[in-house]
């Protein structure tokens, strides 16, 4: 028969197992993970250069959320930032029409750029 215990100044409860009091510790109930590859970019950073909030996210069981919020942040900008330059530089589909090649090069350089930001801004940045 299992003995339990509750500390009262913490609140936690213990069970006998064995010789030893073990604190009843439950995981709480994370948010499902779907998150791209703005998200793995993320969890790789904060692993790598900011490994004190990486622990703090993961032991409080807010890392999925935050990758998951990241992820969806780096989507929308990636978007955003991709219909106004290609409305800048007047980049339609009349030129992919008229000129295949020029309006894959323009494609890329612009999405390149715009992920450039977005990585700046969102991914890597040392502030959140």
């Amino acid at each position: 028969m299992k003995k339990h215990i509750m500390d009262e100044k913490t609140g936690i409860s213990y069970t006998l197992y064995g010789d030893y009091y073990l604190p009843d510790l439950e995981l709480k109930e994370q948010e499902e993970a779907h998150y791209g590859k703005y998200g793995m970019l993320r969890k790789s950073f904060l692993k790598k250069h900011r490994s004190g909030l990486y622990s703090s996210y993961l032991l409080t069981g807010k890392l999925t959320a935050h990758l998951n919020e990241v992820d969806q942040q780096a989507n929308e900008r990636m978007k955003m930032l991709v219909d106004q330059m290609m409305k800048r530089q007047a980049i339609t589909e009349e030129l992919k029409v008229r000129d295949q090649m020029e309006w894959v090069g323009a494609v890329n350089n612009i999405q390149n750029v715009a992920e450039e930001i977005v990585l700046k801004e969102i991914v890597y940045c040392i502030n959140n």
